[in-house]
Order: C-alpha cells, then structure tokens, then sequence
C-alpha cells in the first residue's frame, strides 16, 4: 500500500505546555541519574526511553550507553530509528541480540511472557553493563505504566534495573512534553509496544506469525495512520482485529478494500476494525481477575 494520504498527528494536538512542575521533575531525574555514576539505558527508541536517554547523556556525558534489543518482537523500523536517535545525540549504541522465541514456555504465550521475555533481556543487558564498567542498568516505564498489567515490571524489580522516570514521577504527557521543549525528533512518535503483545495469551507466537504483524502495522502506517496495532485471534484462521485512533476511522474505512486485501495477502484469514478505538493493552482485557 503505497497511497499515502496527508494526515495531521493526533498525538501532537494532545501534548500540553511544559509546566515549571515538569521542569522541576526533569530536574530531579537529571540529578537522579548523575548520583548513580554511571549508566545503561534499555534503549527501544520510544518515546519514554529517548527522554531517559537524553536525560542520561546530560547527567553523565561518556558513562552513559545506550542498549538495543535485536529480536523478532523488534522491527528493524524501530531499530533503525533508535541507532538514529543515538547517532543525533552522540551516544554510543550496542545492539544485543535477545532470543525470546527460545526462552521456555514463550512461544506459547503465557499471561507473564512479558516477565520472561524481560528477565531475558535484562541479563543481556547487565552482561553489557559489566563489559563497559557501567555501574547500573535503567529503563524506561513511567508512573502511567503502574496502572495497567506490567508484568514486566517484575523482572525490574527484582534485578535491580532503576527505573528513574518512575522515581522522578514522570507521566506519557509529560514526558512528550518535556521532549518536545528539548526538541527530541521522538516527542510526538507513536507508542509501541513489542510485535509479541499483539497475540492473545495462551495462542502460539512464531516467527511466522510475528512476521505477518510486522508487515501489517507497516501497510497501515504507509497509509498514513498514525497509531496502529493488528491483534491477532486464532491460530488457523487468524483474524486481525485492527486498532487506529478513534478520529482515524475515517482513513481507515476509506481504505477498507486497500487494507483488507493487503492483510489478507500476508495470510490473515479475516480483517476486522475495532470500533472501541485503540488503546493500550486490550490484549489484557481478557485477564480478568486471573491477572498475576
């Protein structure tokens, strides 16, 4: 699909104004990061992990590094923005390779695959901190993220990774905010999250089936859409239930065949549009009280 149509980023109209509360907040998190001496960032090139980053380099100059996970859940498009980011900024970039499809137990998608895939990642990680004589790992989850089903947070804790925009009492809308003041190319970007939360728990993730969602969320972005996600149900005649932002559906309904087709071709067997809109984490509302 390479009709693309002109399209104004709902995100941008949403960022409010930098506040003297949010500054003082930035302020923290920079004083925060300079205590710990030195640093490795998990870098994925959003929006949260760019301004910890950013905020990283300021605090700590050459003992800062950023860590990029190399993996099937991971887009190269992402990717290929992150070496970006660090390249603008001046920040030495490792990429490591993580291996999640091997992890046990993954692949068949358990309500804690996040907590597994995590606790992987960050040995990775800690691995690297330890070749560069970086004194401590961080990432970026923020004091929004303590609202919903993190299971990776549990594997933060318990290996010690700091989470300094949660210790500064950061929020998404500020941290979009604070970017967009310090002129980061990532303040108004799309959140992401990896290509494997876009299966339902219990139903097999595969190379295969990871590969069809990475090329569908590419088609719709081509097509201009701004924040997409393709949720995956069933194993043998897969649906793709496709989320766009709710002043978006007027693209996406104009394209209806264009879509359908494209996504069918990628081995979909049905393509729905979700009239609640896209949020984060619907893949959990099937949760319920089981949630752990």
């Amino acid at each position: 699909m390479n009709d693309k149509v002109a399209n104004t980023n709902p995100v941008a109209r949403c960022v409010p104004p930098v506040t003297q509360e949010m500054r003082e907040k930035y302020r923290r998190l920079v004083d925060y990061l300079r205590e710990q001496g030195s640093v490795a960032v998990a870098f994925s090139g959003g929006v949260d992990s760019a301004l910890l980053l950013h905020a990283a380099h300021e605090a700590l100059g050459e003992k800062c590094l950023a860590v990029t996970a190399r993996s099937e859940s991971f887009p190269q498009r992402e990717r290929c923005e992150a070496d970006a980011f660090c390249e603008r900024e001046g920040i030495p970039h490792v990429l490591v390779d993580s291996e999640e499809l091997g992890i046990p137990g993954f692949v068949h998608n358990p309500k804690d695959r996040c907590y597994l895939c995590k606790r992987e990642l960050f040995q990775r990680i800690e691995g690297i901190a330890r070749e560069r004589d970086m004194a401590h790992v961080a990432e970026g989850s923020n004091v929004d993220d303590e609202g919903d089903y993190r299971p990776g947070l549990r594997a933060v804790a318990e290996q010690g990774v700091l989470s300094p925009l949660r210790q500064a009492g950061l929020r998404k809308a500020e941290i979009r905010a604070l970017s967009r003041e310090f002129g980061l190319p990532t303040w108004d970007k799309q959140s992401f999250a990896c290509l494997s939360s876009r299966f339902v728990y219990g139903e097999l993730i595969s190379r295969q089936r990871l590969r069809m969602v990475d090329l569908a969320e590419q088609e719709l972005l081509d097509l201009g859409l701004t924040q997409v996600r393709v949720r995956v149900h069933g194993e043998k005649d897969p649906i793709a239930r496709v989320e766009v932002l709710p002043e978006e559906f007027g693209l996406l309904v104009s394209h209806a065949a264009q879509v359908a087709d494209g996504l069918r071709s990628l081995g979909f067997s049905y393509v729905t549009m979700d009239l609640s809109g896209y949020r984060t984490g619907s893949m959990n509302q099937s949760l319920g009280e089981e949630r752990a």
